[in-house]
């Protein structure tokens, strides 16, 4: 009887944070269902309840704890669960927290590779070869903003955008993704490469993702999307899973990872 590997995902959660236990996990399940590997989900929890950028910056202090318990486990790799946090530490700051917090699993004893939401988003909008993009995001402004500004910096044009102001975080893990094809709908898409539906992993989107692809015409992602895309690619495995869009059709499954990338040049 031939028995296949079972994967160990650790995930650095927000304490408020409902959506990526959940979405994550959903779209590694539905993987489950056409190919042989398995997964189990573990978490570890920073304090945080209202998405400002004082709890942000004293959440973001906390993930180096939360990677050595992860660690613990002995997990395959390691994710961090909230975009905007990593955002809001500076440009680039997703390569400054994966080298942190694997050195931490490194020091444990136990290394795992890290791969956080922020980073995954825009390795995942690089593989689609999106270069000019519309999102939604239940940020307030100034915090969209930064998200915006973000991914300029790292070579994606956002040309419209959606910003829900929601400040609680339970609030908008609440928010009715049914409601996300409409929102991106009303943006300015027509000449964008790809949409983000949730360009945050609080806010639940996956059962919309879909959806959204056959109204707007064009590939739509999540940060949860495309953080599960990168584990999976992390883990050496094909990134694919049914019903999660464009991404994890199976067309991107043996894309590289960003350090495996060819230099040019």
């Amino acid at each position: 009887m031939t028995t296949h590997r079972t994967y160990r995902i650790g995930q650095i959660v927000p304490s408020s944070n409902v959506t990526m236990e959940t979405e994550i996990p959903a779209i590694l399940r539905a993987r489950e269902s056409i190919a042989p590997e398995r997964f189990t989900f573990h978490s570890s929890r920073m304090r945080m309840t209202h998405v400002t950028p004082e709890q942000l910056k004293a959440m973001d202090a906390d993930s180096d704890r939360c990677a050595v318990e992860l660690s613990d486990a002995r997990v395959d790799v390691l994710g961090y669960a909230c975009l905007v946090a990593i955002m809001s530490m500076g440009l680039g700051y997703h390569r400054t927290s994966e080298e942190r917090l694997h050195a931490r699993t490194v020091e444990n004893g136990s290394p795992a590779p890290v791969v956080t939401s922020a980073g995954a988003l825009v390795h995942g909008l690089h593989t689609l070869g999106a270069k000019k993009i519309a999102l939604v995001a239940p940020y307030m402004r100034p915090l969209t903003r930064t998200v915006v500004d973000y991914l300029t910096h790292e070579g994606i044009e956002v040309l419209d955008y959606a910003a829900l102001e929601i400040p609680d975080n339970l609030d908008v893990a609440a928010h009715d993704p049914a409601r996300l094809p409409g929102i991106a709908r009303a943006l300015q898409h027509a000449d964008a490469d790809a949409v983000v539906l949730s360009a945050c992993v609080q806010m639940p989107s996956l059962g919309a993702v879909e959806e959204a692809e056959r109204l707007l015409g064009k590939p739509v992602v999540s940060a949860a999307v495309c953080t599960a895309h990168q584990m999976l690619r992390t883990l050496d495995l094909p990134a694919v899973a049914p019903g999660a869009g464009h991404l994890l059709s199976g067309a991107y499954a043996e894309t590289p990872l960003p350090w495996r990338e060819p230099t040019t040049g």
